[in-house]
């Protein structure tokens, strides 16, 4: 058969009809995308979307990407070798909208979602987006199906991360829609569907799918942003200057590598211009800093100081004499949250307070502290953007940055969400439950290190299912107070190895002797605490809460 390629850019009521029907493969990697991505995806989507009154079909048609397809024209079954993550939240977000329409728009959001079957013609259901096999069924009933988008659920603790991602971006979009007007939700599902587009780009063959992939994504190929402002900046230069120059900035890309050289001046944008991206990056670098008029002054005082920042920060490894292992141990527990919001006011403090580690220690601890807070309240993107342009704000005015009024303190309100969620299920929070266990692990081994392994879980003591005739029954009778206790902090232990399922539900003293600990040692200060103990009871779990809370309200001054 004669290869073909074929790009075309359609419309999302096009992408979601009967001439495709996307599948993907089971060797693809897990649905990544965070509630980050998506709350990103529907603010952009709620900002670009017209004014009231406004005709939605004639606004401004909206670019969401690009997927990449084998597919053969002549049929509509299409493998996704690019545009997973894009295909699959979309497919949420009209399912979202979907349920929490009427009947009739319900119906008609429906067949975006379903290519519904009759008995007549003797076809069935045929859902438009095929998930991995292995994610199939859970997306079919906590997505597709009408009225399948609800809220928390109790079994979310043993979900795996592809599928939690699915529920935390499911139960983002209806929390975060439920709230807007129906009408709102129908000019949404209109604008969606009509105005917004994707590029879909289809082979007829892997190979060529591929190669068009490759294309499409290998960043080495193609030039970075940072590589049109080196010429630009260095161009600006005396012939006499550029060698030296040259040397000093490719000495800094190397030592950062190329990908984190080009993060750190997104860093570097926030920090200069304080906001949201509104524009290119690097027209912004541009307009905010300035650097091809003075380029002298923006590699040595800007670019130098604040590369050789963002490496410390990274690879936590500050050397001056005195407080570098509090310093670095702040820093590598910063590094361990799932976002990176919190780099541009550490690199900017870093960069002007490298050598006074008396002015570092205490900014860092402050700036652990509201990270977490912001972390363990699972606070959206925007919120931590705004909290961190506030520090960076009171850094350029040098504000004391200790006083209980500046934005880097937390709130009498903030540190009682904290403790909420520190005194609640806290392995049901996925994202969220080995950091802290790893904080708490520096903070009872006094700061050092006792343990390498690449791999650490987080591990149940009381099991989360145990057998209706086991020890586990007879010492914690009461169902409802098994279920409060069993997902918090004070039943939470760290493994240096993948989960056993099959050691999960042995009897305390098995547990310990063959799963928890070897030959009745472990690396983890946290563990070893569960070791020492005799038995397993409600009232034994209960004080270690308390114990491990207290430690955490301690060391963020939470009182």
């Amino acid at each position: 058969m004669r290869q073909t390629i074929h790009a075309t850019e359609q419309e999302l009521k096009r992408v979601f009809s009967d001439d495709y029907f996307f599948r993907i493969p089971g060797y693809q990697r897990p649905y990544s995308w965070t509630r980050d991505h998506t709350a990103t995806l529907l603010d952009d989507l709620l900002e670009a979307l017209p004014s009231e009154g406004a005709d939605v079909y004639e606004s401004a048609p909206y670019f969401l990407g690009s997927i990449v397809l084998i597919k053969d024209p002549n049929f509509p079954n299409a493998d996704v070798v690019d545009g997973q993550q894009r295909l699959t939240t979309l497919t949420i977000l009209l399912a979202t909208l979907r349920d929490l329409s009427s009947t009739d728009e319900a119906e008609a959001l429906h067949k975006y979602i379903c290519e519904l079957g009759d008995k007549f013609s003797g076809t069935e259901d045929r859902y438009r987006l095929q998930p991995r096999p292995r994610d199939r069924m859970f997306f079919r009933d906590q997505v597709q199906k009408p009225n399948a988008v609800t809220l928390y659920h109790p079994e979310e603790s043993q979900l795996s991360n592809s599928h939690a991602n699915i529920r935390e971006n499911t139960t983002h979009l209806k929390q975060e829609l439920q709230n807007k007007s129906s009408r709102l939700r129908d000019r949404l599902a209109m604008f969606l569907l009509q105005r917004c587009f994707l590029v879909v780009v289809s082979a007829s063959d892997q190979s060529s799918a591929y190669r068009i992939f490759s294309v499409m994504n290998d960043r080495g190929m193609d030039l970075e942003p940072t590589d049109i402002l080196k010429a630009d900046i260095i161009g600006a230069l005396p012939p006499d200057q550029e060698q030296h120059y040259t040397e000093l900035w490719e000495g800094l890309e190397e030592d950062l590598g190329r990908d984190r050289f080009a993060d750190l001046f997104g860093y570097l944008r926030m920090i200069h211009r304080k906001a949201k991206a509104r524009q290119a990056l690097m027209q912004e670098i541009r307009d905010s800093l300035r650097p091809q008029e003075r380029p002298q002054q923006f590699i040595e005082r800007t670019l130098a100081p604040m590369a050789r920042a963002f490496q410390t920060i990274e690879n936590a490894d500050f050397a001056q004499r005195q407080h570098a292992g509090q310093v670095n141990s702040h820093l590598i527990r910063l590094n361990r949250i799932d976002n990176s919001d919190w780099l541009p006011p550490a690199i900017s403090f870093f960069a002007r307070y490298e050598n006074h580690p008396k002015i570092l220690l205490p900014f860092l601890a402050d700036l652990e502290r509201l990270a977490y807070a912001l972390f363990l309240r699972r606070a959206a993107v925007n919120e931590r953007i705004d909290r961190y342009i506030q520090v960076l704000d009171a850094i350029d005015r040098e504000e004391d940055l200790s006083h209980e009024d500046s934005p880097l303190q937390l709130s009498f309100q903030e540190k009682e969400q904290v403790l909420k969620t520190l005194r609640g299920p806290l392995f049901t929070h996925v994202q969220i439950r080995l950091p802290v266990l790893l904080l708490l692990e520096d903070l009872l081994s006094g700061g050092t290190d006792r343990h390498s392994y690449r791999i650490v879980s987080v591990e149940h003591v009381l099991p989360p299912t145990p057998a209706t005739d086991s020890d586990w029954t007879r010492r914690f009778p009461d169902p409802a107070q098994r279920h409060q206790l069993v997902h918090s902090l004070g039943n939470l232990v760290l493994m240096p190895r993948t989960k056993n399922p099959d050691a999960q539900n042995l009897d305390f003293q098995r547990k310990k002797e063959e799963y928890l600990g070897r030959n009745g040692e472990t690396p983890f200060a946290l563990t070893e605490q569960v070791l020492k103990a005799r038995k397993w009871t409600p009232e034994e779990v209960e004080r270690r809460q308390r114990r491990l809370v207290s430690t955490l309200v301690e060391a963020w001054r939470l009182h």
